[in-house]
């Protein structure tokens, strides 16, 4: 189907309508389209992007359940289960973003990758077509993970769901995007998942998701002030709790969560498309 989109885009256009739709947004819905029905035949995928973070989440919040101090609001002893609900999430969303751009380097060995690069597609719809691709991956198993919220006494309402589902959308956008800059140079998956766990595990550690910034020595609040993804964890924790008043002492506000979180994937997503402009 995608081959049949790329040989499209070579055809004689009659208007600029046409070609926009040819360039633009035909491959970036036809590589959307591949991703997920990739997603579909592989279910192995489901257990180590959906199974690895649940797992973590109850084994690790079993273990530090009892000795886990965090202040919520109203001086509220928030337990580990569900303060690491929100970094939960994230972690869902980095690993179906690793486990997303992998088909990078996969498509460059079959020679698909040198197909696109080849083909009239706008640099821009394919990194947005990659990109949208693991996001709606990571929104369909985070959306299965949010489910348990009411098990851990945090209410779950439609707008509570919507909101939660929309700032997941651009922690996904910018770590998709950062996943796909690290891919693009990368020729072996090896060497792809320790750069990446080099990187991207470090910085869900130190996002807020395993433990607040309030109890943490000076120069790690400094770092994790630094870290973009503690804001998109801040921002699911607002929207958990639904409030711009923080719901855990200490973390940002809801505006300046949102700004970051923003940011951050914009920056990855242009990042990624000027990457990619370089080397066609």
């Amino acid at each position: 189907m995608v081959h049949a989109a790329l040989r499209s885009e070579n055809s004689n256009t009659p208007d600029d309508g046409s070609a926009g739709w040819a360039r633009v947004w035909l491959p970036m819905i036809s590589l959307w389209k591949r991703e997920v029905l990739r997603f579909l035949r592989q279910r192995s995928r489901v257990v180590g992007a959906l199974g690895t973070p649940i797992v973590f989440w109850l084994l690790i919040g079993s273990g530090l359940g009892r000795s886990f101090r965090a202040e919520g609001q109203g001086q509220r002893e928030v337990p580990f289960l569900e303060y690491a609900f929100a970094g939960t999430l994230a972690l869902i969303v980095l690993f179906t973003a690793i486990f997303a751009m992998i088909s990078i380097i996969e498509d460059r060995r079959s020679g698909f990758l040198q197909a696109v690069i080849a083909s009239p597609a706008s640099s821009m719809s394919i990194v947005v077509g990659k990109v949208l691709g693991s996001t709606t991956l990571a929104l369909i198993q985070a959306g299965l993970f949010l489910a348990l919220a009411p098990m851990i006494g945090v209410p779950l309402h439609g707008t509570t769901a919507l909101a939660v589902l929309g700032i997941l959308v651009l922690v996904s956008f910018g770590l998709s995007g950062l996943g796909f800059l690290v891919a693009w140079p990368m020729e072996s998956t090896q060497g792809f998942h320790a750069i990446m766990n080099l990187c991207l595990m470090p910085m869900w550690l130190l996002s807020g998701a395993f433990f607040p910034a309030g109890g943490a020595a000076g120069w790690l609040r400094g770092i994790m002030a630094l870290n973009p993804l503690t804001y998109g964890v801040s921002a699911i924790r607002h929207a958990l709790y639904a409030g711009p008043e923080p719901s855990i002492a200490g973390e940002p506000p809801l505006v300046v969560c949102l700004s970051v979180t923003v940011l951050f994937a914009a920056t990855t997503i242009g990042a990624s498309v000027f990457v990619m402009k370089r080397s066609r």
